[in-house]
């Protein structure tokens, strides 16, 4: 047999790992670099397992017995936390770090390299040479991009593709199950649950505990609120620090300000129904969210392929961020293996591909559009379509729409 062909995989999260453990099962030589020296194990918040990712995992050959907490029911209440719709709706709910940690401890050690940043590559028709901050250069037979929304592959390969801001933010908790009232815990934890402020979104359901603890008592609620932020003013505000530094894209959670936090608690007692007051009540250290659009007209040129939020990044509502990676890795896999020409392999991947991630980004679109700050007419219509409460419990965070 010949030597196994090398992949370098940039970016160490979901995508990244994805990618590797599939090239490799697959017979390729496989380096995932990961940018952060520490671990990113401790990261993220609750996210839903969609039925085509754990597919995905039993593939790879790893546990998905106790891959979260399992739902039936979903229901949304009113401003006097009384319920105006419920549904049977079968779900399992985990914890980011969860599925982080089955990948990661799936790939060997020695393949996963953490404190190790793309400066740049270059490609010829031979291969590719990513050249790393430290002043190594890896060459290889194909580069993946799979380092998320400030991917520094596409930031080369295409500079004009950029965020756009969506218009409304997101305040993101993970909160101790053990810490939420009784009464509340009664009405929220076993379920996804809803409430609708007008023009926003609060949902909560409960994940795992810290190192995946399923136990009664010992897991978490995953909480999110959707609202809208003018782009060039409350946005602003938002992401300005004590210092009067104002971040790009999102603000470390440690520097959020504590005028914004209490602004967020007071408008909580305002707007939200009892079992929701309560739980903003916990909400003393959240992550604030802006959401974004992104969406790449091209996943590969020449034997550099991009995958995953590098490529395209939907907003949170239809709860396929993973499972879009799951699918970009699993395509990419898949043309490799049909075609021995890794260029005709990525033109293939990318045609497979394409197509799927842009009806994710306008799925999305539709959904979050009544939670924007300003709207087109078209969008105007997508609101008055996609906010009622029968559309937002039934639609949110399920893929049906990809195979309707």
């Amino acid at each position: 047999m010949g030597k196994a062909r090398r992949a370098v995989v940039i970016g160490g999260s979901m995508s990244g790992l994805l990618s590797g453990l599939l090239l490799r099962r697959a017979g390729w030589d496989v380096h995932v670099f990961e940018r952060v020296e520490s671990p990113l194990s401790g990261r993220g918040a609750g996210i839903v397992a969609q039925a085509e990712l754990i597919a995905r995992l039993r593939g790879l050959g790893l546990p998905t017995q106790d891959l979260g907490v399992a739902i039936t029911t979903r229901k949304i209440l009113d401003r006097e936390g009384h319920i105006t719709e419920e549904v049977e709706c079968p779900q399992v709910l985990t914890a980011w770090e969860r599925v982080y940690r089955l990948l990661r401890d799936a790939l060997p050690a020695e393949r996963y390299h953490r404190g190790r940043g793309l400066v740049m590559f270059e490609q010829d028709s031979n291969g590719v040479a990513a050249r790393f901050a430290d002043g190594e250069a890896v060459t290889c037979d194909l580069l993946v991009g799979a380092d998320g929304i400030r991917s520094t592959v596409r930031g080369q390969a295409l500079p004009q593709v950029m965020p756009e801001y969506a218009g409304y933010c997101a305040w993101r908790a993970l909160i101790a199950e053990s810490a939420i009232p009784p009464a509340t815990h009664r009405d929220l934890f076993e379920f996804m649950t809803f409430t609708l402020p007008p023009g926003e979104q609060f949902l909560g359901y409960p994940v795992a505990g810290p190192d995946n603890d399923l136990r009664p008592g010992h897991r978490r609620f995953n909480v999110v609120w959707y609202r809208p932020a003018d782009e060039s003013t409350k946005l602003q505000w938002l992401l300005t620090d004590d210092s009067g530094k104002t971040h790009a894209i999102s603000i470390p959670p440690p520097l959020i300000r504590k005028e914004a936090i209490a602004e967020m608690h007071g408008d909580a007692r305002r707007l939200l129904g009892p079992q929701f007051r309560e739980i903003v009540k916990l909400m003393s250290e959240p992550i604030l969210q802006p959401i974004y659009d992104l969406m790449t007209p091209r996943m590969a040129m020449g034997r550099v392929a991009i995958l995953g939020d590098a490529a395209f990044v939907a907003r949170p509502h239809v709860a396929a961020g993973v499972s879009k990676a799951a699918d970009d890795a699993a395509a990419l896999v898949e043309a490799l293996g049909r075609h021995d020409d890794v260029l005709v392999a990525l033109k293939a991947f990318e045609a497979a591909r394409l197509p799927e991630n842009r009806r994710i980004i306008e799925r999305a679109r539709h959904l979050g559009a009544y939670l924007q700050a300003t709207r087109s007419e078209e969008e105007e219509a997508r609101a008055g379509r996609h906010s009622t409460d029968a559309a937002v419990i039934s639609e949110t965070a399920t893929l049906d729409f990809l195979y309707a």
